[in-house]
């Protein structure tokens, strides 16, 4: 049913590709012998990052590190990295050696009710499994071991959704302290989806 999107999808200004991705399905394919065989959740909320001339860019430095070094490989890999307790997940854009990327910061659930239950905490309600960057993936149960793996391969992948009729943009979540970069209007989100994370 789900079929991994083509990595050209991948090959686009990072911008662009924030906007792109909303209403795209993140497919996570479980192991035989599980209870379900996917989780499915619909992406409703993305921001934008632009390496060397964004402050709040993990790669603003334009020097590959330890933690950034898949950034500066080719669009459509898989950018993970752990803040406190939580893995949140990107995807790289650009050409090799330009660093950008896009947070999934938020998405809606669509397959694997029962799981997401199970990975998030049973007296969670629906409306709050996904909606954040960290409570997504734990919702999806990605993890660090997919750091620099392909978006456009199994067994995580992004496929194909429904268009979404209005998307809205505005600042970014979490970046103080970044200069202008603040005020980038770098954050793109389905209009009215009750999905999107509570901006603060």
């Amino acid at each position: 049913m789900y079929e991994p999107i083509d990595q050209t999808f991948f090959q686009a200004p990072v911008l662009e590709l924030s906007r792109n991705l909303i209403g795209q399905y993140i497919v996570h394919e479980q192991p035989p012998g599980s209870s379900v065989p996917y989780l499915v959740a619909r992406i409703v909320e993305t921001e934008a990052y632009q390496g060397p001339i964004d402050r709040a860019a993990h790669s603003f430095s334009n020097q590959p590190t330890k933690r950034t070094e898949v950034m500066f490989k080719e669009a459509g890999l898989v950018y993970t990295y752990q803040m406190h307790t939580h893995i949140l997940m990107n995807v790289v854009s650009g050409a090799v050696g330009v660093p950008h990327g896009v947070l999934i910061r938020a998405a809606e659930p669509i397959e694997g009710f029962e799981q997401m239950q199970m990975n998030r905490g049973e007296k969670i309600q629906m409306k709050d499994w996904t909606n954040g960057p960290g409570k997504l993936t734990k919702a999806l149960g990605i993890t660090m071991k997919y750091y620099g793996h392909h978006w456009s391969e199994k067994p995580l992948f992004i496929s194909e959704g429904p268009e979404v009729k209005e998307i809205e943009t505005g600042p970014r979540v979490g970046i103080g302290n970044t200069g202008e970069a603040v005020d980038y209007p770098w954050r793109f989100f389905e209009k009215g989806s009750k999905y999107v994370s509570k901006y603060r």
